[in-house]
């Protein structure tokens, strides 16, 4: 289900207008007075992209399935708002216990990404594929993806995967079948496999819009199968933010996220999931000089917090990402204040069928790494 799907016609599902004109001051001061009040019974985890103005209430910070996993792992909590976008606060769900209640403090805040592969779409996909391929094809889904998605691939012995253990998982599933079908960013599938030695003529690229498999080779050779997605913010680097540095700044080393072009990766110096990034510039010496490929919010907080170090953008005209941007101080504390008085407002919940089998793709990925 998309996210308008979920909001139509629900007025109530909107930010009322007294939060619009609150000053930050006093938006701030009424955060911690309801952090306070509910003490460990409120756990507030914040994604790396998320704005300083929210990531400053986070009692922890991560990526989408460590967060999830975090939030498993706590107990106490009653009440976990999650500052990320829709896909990650359904996997908190997914791995959380049904005493615990997962909000989203902005039912918007989606992914571009996950959202372009639905699971009718999938459906569709895969009867096709069976009948090209046979049953030669594990499914492996990002973790960027639906619940439905991540079920989808639980259902057909499959696993998820992160783009930090993406290329053990990709090794896995090559001890399974003979092909993979890689949803749903075909950047990350593209770079994941081609690191493991897999040629780019041996990758296809099924498009969801005309449901047509995009290869040029035979189908013996096939054994990458792509989803036509990508992350909006990751594919607006280019070959040519990196020529201009190269050529202005030879001495600046460039690190991008793999969710970028597989041109783009192949032309840095260094590739790797946002923690990776983060780890490779806390390591850096002073004085080290840095392009980095990756969401706005964490590249700024990364300048801010190493000031010993000159880092920039890859693309100083790159966007913060607009849907987890939805997420800001006037959602946060109107999601707080509804659960202070008892209203179920922006709850996200998982169904038992979907989640279990989303968690034996989840359960799949841990066992394989």
């Amino acid at each position: 289900m998309s996210i308008l799907d979920m909001v139509k016609g629900r007025t109530d599902a909107m930010l009322p207008e007294k939060y619009k004109t609150m000053s930050t001051e006093e938006m701030e001061k009424r955060i911690r007075r309801i952090k306070q009040s509910l003490g460990t019974k409120l756990f507030i985890p914040g994604h790396h992209y998320q704005k300083n103005e929210v990531i400053q209430f986070a009692d922890a910070t991560g990526d989408s399935l460590q967060l999830a996993q975090i939030c498993a792992a706590n107990e106490q909590a009653e009440h976990i708002v999650f500052c990320g976008v829709h896909f990650m606060a359904e996997t908190a769900d997914i791995l959380t216990t049904d005493d615990q209640t997962v909000y989203l403090p902005d039912m918007r805040a989606g992914c571009s990404m996950a959202d372009m592969a639905d699971i009718f779409q999938t459906e569709r996909a895969w009867i096709d594929l069976q009948e090209r391929f046979g049953d030669t094809i594990l499914p492996l889904t990002y973790v960027n993806s639906t619940a439905a998605i991540k079920a989808f691939v639980g259902r057909h012995h499959g696993a998820t995967v992160t783009s930090s253990n993406a290329r053990e998982i990709v090794e896995w599933a090559f001890t399974q079948k003979k092909r993979i079908l890689f949803l749903p960013d075909q950047h990350l599938g593209r770079n994941t496999a081609f690191d493991l030695g897999i040629p780019l003529t041996h990758m296809a690229v099924w498009n969801p819009i005309s449901d047509i498999l995009e290869y040029d080779g035979t189908d013996k050779d096939c054994q990458v199968i792509l989803w036509k997605g990508h992350c909006s913010v990751h594919e607006n680097f280019t070959v040519e933010n990196i020529r201009q540095i190269r050529e202005n700044e030879p001495d600046r080393r460039i690190i991008v996220h793999p969710e970028c072009t597989h041109e783009v990766v192949r032309k840095s110096d260094d590739n790797g999931s946002t923690k990776y990034i983060i780890e490779q510039i806390t390591a850096g010496a002073p004085g080290t000089k840095w392009a980095i490929g990756t969401e706005m919010n964490l590249v700024n907080r990364l300048i801010e917090n190493h000031p010993e170090q000159d880092i920039i953008s890859l693309n100083p005209l790159v966007c913060p990402c607009l849907t987890m941007n939805r997420i800001d101080l006037p959602h946060l504390l109107w999601c707080l204040e509804n659960i202070v008085e008892g209203i179920a407002q922006n709850v996200i919940t998982v169904d038992e069928a979907t989640s279990s089998e989303a968690v034996s793709a989840l359960d799949r990925m841990l066992e394989s790494v």
